[in-house]
Parts: structure tokens; C-alpha cells; sequence
């Protein structure tokens, strides 16, 4: 389960402190998806940070399965957010110099030991790159780059998966797939999911939308 308790975010300006969340809270459980939209700004990726713990509250807490992230060390966090953390981009964010297989590997260079390769070919499979393994970052298009990103997203079994404007740099024709890849990777894979997106036809994939307002999250119908 994911706990978000009054999660408060604060950035410093000439002019003085920016509150850009105001006091969030959530509550998700394994098999949970939840779309949030909202304006440009407007704090949708500070939150997924901070549910990620890439980024630190003002004030504020996140507990996942019993965990609380922000009370860990430096080194304790780092194995938290690659065991139990998946991260999928706008920026597909892949390694030119490595092949699809290496880079959907890649977080297993630091997880706990063992051989991921079987369940890396099988996520490949799943996102339709099975054929592709050894093909370089260059040869991809956009749309396979982002089902790269995320298998290697999903390739230490995270609880919690986090999409940051996932089809943002897409064509319409690719954003679609990637939308129902997502959605059909959560329904084999129970886990968390949560989209932060501009786009409604994405949104509204997900059977829980709420939307970010003035640093607030509202239900969204």
C-alpha cells in the first residue's frame, strides 16, 4: 500500500517561499491506477517525485508497504526506489551506447543479486520488442523507445510505478499503444500505478482520475 500523508512542497524564490503542493494526501493499494492532469507548473511531476522519493517533502510524509523512505539513509534509500520504485519518463531516458536488452537491465547492475535476463526477454516480449534486443536506441522509434523504458521500469518487479507524461513526446498512433500497453501491463502485473499527463485520452484509461489544482488534488469525473 502507498501512503501520502499532508505532503507539502515549498521552493525558495527572490521573492520568498513558492508552496507549489499544499497538503496532499493518497491512499493506493496493489492493483490501484490513478491518472492525474492538470496545467503546466501546476506541481503533477514535484508529486510523482515525491511519491518516488527522488525528490524530499517540505513537510509531509510517504510510506510504502510499511517503509517510510525519507527516514532512510542515503544508500538505504537508493536500494528502496530500485527494489520497490519503477520510473517511466516523457524522455525515454535509454543509454545510446547500450542495446534494448542491456538497457532494460541496466537497474539490475545494483538490485539484489540474481539472473534477470529470463524476465527481461519476457518483458520485451510483452511491449512487442522480443525481435529487437540487440538493436541500439538509434534504430528504435519513439514509440518503442518509450516500451523499452518501460520494461526496464518493471524489471525488478517494482510495487509502485510512476509514468511522468508517458506519451508526451508520441504521435497519436504511438501514444495509443503505449496508453494500452500500460493498461494492459497492470492488469498481469498487479502493482500501483500513477500517470501524471496533459492528455485526456490517456487519463481516461485509468478507472481513478483526480486532477492537480492550485498545489490541491481533486476527484476528477
Amino acid at each position: 500500500m502507498l501512503v501520502a500523508r499532508d505532503l507539502v512542497k515549498d521552493f525558495l524564490t527572490p521573492r520568498g517561499a513558492l508552496q507549489i503542493l499544499k497538503g496532499i494526501s493518497l491512499d493506493l493499494s496493489l492493483g490501484d491506477a490513478l491518472s492525474i492532469m492538470g496545467p503546466s507548473g501546476g506541481g503533477k511531476s514535484t508529486l510523482l517525485f515525491l511519491l518516488g522519493a527522488l525528490d524530499t517533502p517540505t513537510s509531509g510524509s510517504v510510506e510504502l508497504e510499511g517503509q517510510k523512505p525519507f527516514e532512510l539513509s542515503e544508500k538505504e534509500l537508493a536500494k528502496f526506489r530500485n527494489a520497490k520504485v519503477g520510473f517511466v519518463f516523457q524522455d525515454h531516458c535509454l543509454l545510446p551506447q547500450c542495446s534494448v536488452l542491456e538497457n532494460v537491465l541496466a537497474p539490475t547492475l545494483v538490485a539484489r543479486p540474481g539472473d534477470y535476463r529470463p524476465r527481461a526477454e519476457k518483458l520485451l516480449d510483452q511491449v512487442g520488442l522480443g525481435e529487437r534486443t540487440t538493436h541500439r536506441p538509434a534504430e528504435l522509434s519513439g514509440g518503442e523507445k518509450q516500451r523499452v523504458a518501460i520494461a526496464r521500469a518493471l524489471i525488478c518487479e517494482p510495487r509502485l510505478l510512476l509514468c511522468d507524461e508517458p506519451t508526451g513526446n508520441l504521435d497519436a498512433e504511438n501514444a495509443e499503444a503505449v496508453a494500452s500497453l500500460l493498461m494492459d501491463l497492470e492488469q498481469r502485473e498487479k502493482r500501483i500505478l500513477i500517470a501524471v499527463t496533459h492528455s485526456p485520452e490517456l487519463a481516461n484509461r485509468f478507472p481513478n482520475r483526480m486532477e492537480l489544482k492550485s498545489g490541491k488534488l481533486e476527484s476528477r469525473l
